[in-house]
């Protein structure tokens, strides 16, 4: 996977908020760390949306595929809450019938509550994607890596009044095997991408619509931002994908669980 180094610039502003939170944090518990391999599990049959998970481990394996089978597809769109961008996104899914997975930092939840509840009411997934999205955390103690999982988790079901994240991705696919059987074990699948669409770099509305029409027969999840710069591109990619791969014959899900 893909490390997006350029969120660490911006993310840059968020790490003193980081750290005050970080002072917070009780001393780690520790997990066993359980090597999984990369790998999908079947996808499973018309997983409904689910308010949020149920703290039962899942499995640690990062996931790919989608409930929704061969010809599923996953919306999936990170580091937000934003509160310019994440409301026209919204409005572009609810226009096209269209549910996501939305990857949240947990700095930008608490600081947007409303809008992670809205995220929530409109029937879309939450996934921790740690509390300052540092790129290189699996350079990190594990210490560390706990502190970023847990304190996001807390962070965003506070911000959704009691939803918790399904799912969690690391910042750049920085995964462990401790981070991910650390997030298995509180219920929430690790999630990786299929399509990276370079949103975040502003390659043009063409060049994005066009990553992920090449790319989608690699897999279904498909990444994208709603924070972290300006993301008109991304709206207006998205305004063009959604319709054109319904005509095409996709159903649109959510990653498996």
């Amino acid at each position: 996977m893909a490390r997006h180094g350029g969120g660490r610039v911006w993310y840059g502003k968020v790490i003193g908020a980081a750290l005050g939170v970080m002072m917070l944090a009780t001393g780690a518990s520790v997990w066993t760390a359980q090597a999984g391999d990369a790998d999908d599990s079947p996808p499973e049959a018309t997983a409904p949306a689910k308010p949020g998970n149920n703290g039962k481990r899942v499995s640690t394996t990062i996931a790919h595929a989608s409930d929704k089978g061969k010809r599923g597809v996953n919306i999936t769109i990170d580091d937000g809450p934003d509160p310019k961008w994440t409301p026209q996104m919204l409005d572009l899914l609810r226009q096209y019938e269209v549910k996501a997975t939305f990857c949240m930092v947990g700095t930008q939840a608490q600081a947007h509550p409303d809008i992670v509840k809205k995220v929530v009411a409109e029937g879309h997934r939450l996934c921790d994607h740690s509390v300052s999205h540092n790129t290189a955390m699996d350079k990190d103690t594990q210490a560390y890596q706990s502190q970023q999982i847990l304190d996001a988790e807390r962070m965003i079901t506070k911000a959704s009044g009691g939803v918790r994240p399904m799912y969690y991705r690391a910042p750049g696919g920085a995964f462990t095997p401790y981070s991910r059987d650390l997030a298995a074990s509180r219920g929430m699948r690790p999630l990786g991408w299929n399509v990276d669409t370079k949103d975040f770099e502003l390659p043009g509305t063409a060049a994005i619509v066009a990553t992920v029409e090449r790319e989608l027969p690699n897999g279904p999840t498909l990444l994208f931002h709603d924070a972290g710069g300006d993301r008109t591109q991304t709206v207006e990619a998205l305004r063009t994908i959604l319709p054109r791969l319904k005509q095409q014959g996709y159903s649109f899900g959510f990653p498996v669980r």
